[in-house]
């Protein structure tokens, strides 16, 4: 595995798993087998309403809690100072953890003054040591100013939609210029993201379509959590760092850019 620093000096992996929609009954065996498959990062969220059961299937590894590095999000019904801190002590509960490695704003909304007054619960928390990361989703430019002018620590990450049809050409670099590292988010688009262009460029390296897709952000220092089941398919999401892919190959992704997004823009979607 290979790890990007942030601009707090911690490490985090290039690639983690993300745990949206793996049912209660499906946690153990899909937690079980990507460890084994050498995954130490797992992304969750308030609102996939399985903490409890990740956190579950965790402490039934058997390992130590340094080992692993927990993200979950705030769910957009819980922001604001108050309701922050209270569901980030029910989180923790739920995931077993006396600390979050990673705690993110899930979505931003169009509500400036709520979104101030989550991330001055977030800075506590961060203050306090009961994160190690704190950090951002779905935030473009103009949410992230709003921190900026009102928040004393700058975010460390910010998780977004990344994908050949979103490919985010403009904010990741302006992200990495403010030393915040970018994560994407449904980097296979769901399993919905194959097309001609992929394919051939898959076979060229004599790999997948998914495993290409995932190196095209890693090259551009983008960490991704593909979600999988299937212990093959966890396995093969891992195998990114034997091959690289040309400039022109880049370039070629970069073209299959047309906007059209698996969930919300940002820019406009409140709550």
């Amino acid at each position: 595995m290979e790890y990007i620093k942030l601009n707090n000096k911690i490490e985090m992996p290039l690639v983690g798993l993300g745990v949206f929609r793996i049912e209660d009954d499906q946690m153990d065996q899909v937690i079980k087998s990507a460890y084994e498959a050498g995954y130490r990062h797992f992304d969750t969220a308030q609102m996939y309403h399985n903490e409890a059961s990740l956190g579950k299937a965790c402490k039934q590894l058997g390992i130590r809690r340094e080992e692993l590095l927990f993200t979950t999000k705030i769910d957009n019904q819980n922001q604001g100072y108050e309701k922050t801190l209270k569901s980030f002590t029910e989180s923790c509960k739920k995931l077993q953890v006396d600390y979050v490695d990673q705690l993110l704003i899930h979505w931003p909304g169009q509500d400036a003054k709520r979104t101030a007054e989550t991330w001055k619960a977030f800075e506590k928390l961060y203050e306090e040591g009961l994160v190690r990361i704190i950090g951002l989703s779905n935030f473009t430019l103009k949410h992230i100013s709003i921190l900026e002018k009102s928040g004393n620590i700058m975010p460390m990450t910010n998780q977004i939609e990344r994908n050949p049809f979103v490919t985010q050409l403009e904010l990741i670099p302006a992200l990495q210029a403010k030393n915040i590292a970018p994560i994407a988010w449904a980097p296979l688009r769901r399993g919905n993201c194959l097309n001609e262009t992929i394919i051939k460029i898959a076979e060229k390296h004599q790999k997948t379509p998914a495993q290409v897709l995932l190196r095209w952000n890693i090259e551009s220092e983008v960490m991704v959590i593909p979600c999988s089941k299937n212990p093959i398919r966890q396995l093969e999401n891992l195998e990114l760092f034997d091959f690289k892919l040309a400039d022109s190959e880049i370039d070629a992704i970069n073209k299959l850019h047309t906007g059209e997004r698996t969930s919300f823009d940002p820019n406009t979607y409140d709550f």
